[in-house]
């Protein structure tokens, strides 16, 4: 199978990947038939956006920012676009808005707190994580609906596409790539019988699809991005917002273990930073999904304790030595 780096890995925003960008991106894709029916069906009178949130989105909806990410999706912005944005201004300004603007002719009716509706008595069965956005006209006729669910990892399928959906990520075959494979045992045996790295098997995988400069463009982006995010971390204080008034912890932590380098090891180093991007994450703050928010942590703490420890690891692989 063949799935891509930066599919796996991609910048967004907290807390969580199903509950937070995947309605984002839902939300975002419906104001795109909005506009079309709007084209096509231009009125006199205000029509309005209702999104109704079911199951799992409905019972956790507040806690994960599912309202606020609709009203952004509304709005225009995406996972990857808001980051680029004062969070805080725009979440008041399109939260506290009684309108969203279609173009410099058409607005439509959308105030959150009353066209977010958290159904948790109807179900729908086809996923957990599910939620209906409807355009009304004025008497509160269905004018169109579109049906979306949030199946993790930010990916979003369809009411028509759900029944066909075995997994958040679409894995493509891999014969048609240099070095297939279907599992890890498989990938190492590769890796010895050509005399290759795993990662300039994967290299040569992903250029069959993008060029090399453009895929270490986007790579540069994430890891910025995961830099970004576990160095903000660890400068910042505070509670975490979600009402159970949690301090963060990662600052004081890391703060400890500066004091006292010598009787540190890894995974001190390492919890330190993964806390952060936790940390993060539940301030609904930029992280990059790995391949979820919940996993958020541990890859950019890994790699970055290689990028801040780096000369001491030389040293000591060339002392063992």
């Amino acid at each position: 199978m063949f799935i891509s780096v930066l599919d796996l890995f991609k910048v967004g925003v907290g807390p969580s990947s199903s509950h937070t960008m995947g309605p984002m991106v839902a939300a975002n894709d419906f104001m795109t038939h909005v506009k079309k029916f709007l084209d096509s069906n231009p009125a006199g009178e205000m029509r309005h956006i209702r999104c109704t949130l079911k199951n799992s989105l409905a019972y956790t909806g507040v806690g994960h920012a599912t309202d606020r990410a609709v009203t952004l999706g509304l709005n225009g912005y995406l996972p990857n676009t808001i980051i680029k944005e004062n969070m805080d201004e725009v979440i008041e300004r399109t939260w506290n808005s009684k309108n969203i603007a279609i173009n410099n002719t058409q607005k439509v009716a959308f105030f959150s707190e009353d066209d977010i509706i958290f159904d948790t008595r109807n179900s729908l069965q086809q996923n957990p994580n599910g939620m209906v956005f409807e355009l009304l006209d004025q008497s509160d006729s269905i004018l169109i609906s579109h049906t979306y669910f949030s199946i993790g990892g930010g990916f979003i399928s369809t009411l028509a596409e759900i029944d066909n959906v075995e997994a958040p990520i679409a894995a493509e075959p891999s014969s048609a790539y240099p070095f297939p494979f279907d599992n890890s045992d498989q990938m190492l045996e590769m890796s010895k019988k050509h005399d290759k790295t795993i990662w300039e098997m994967k290299l040569a995988n992903e250029i069959e699809n993008i060029p090399e400069k453009i895929l270490n463009k986007e790579l540069d982006t994430i890891w910025d991005a995961m830099k970004t995010c576990v160095e903000s971390g660890l400068a910042t204080e505070g509670i975490l917002p979600g009402g159970l008034n949690t301090k963060r912890r990662a600052k004081k932590l890391h703060e400890s273990l500066q004091s006292d380098p010598e009787n540190t090891n890894s995974s001190d180093w390492l919890c330190a930073y993964a806390m952060a991007v936790n940390e993060e994450n539940a301030a609904g703050h930029m992280v990059v999904t790995a391949p979820t928010n919940g996993a958020a942590g541990v890859v950019p703490a890994t790699l970055y304790y290689f990028y801040k420890h780096k000369s001491q690891l030389k040293n000591k692989f060339v002392n063992s030595y």
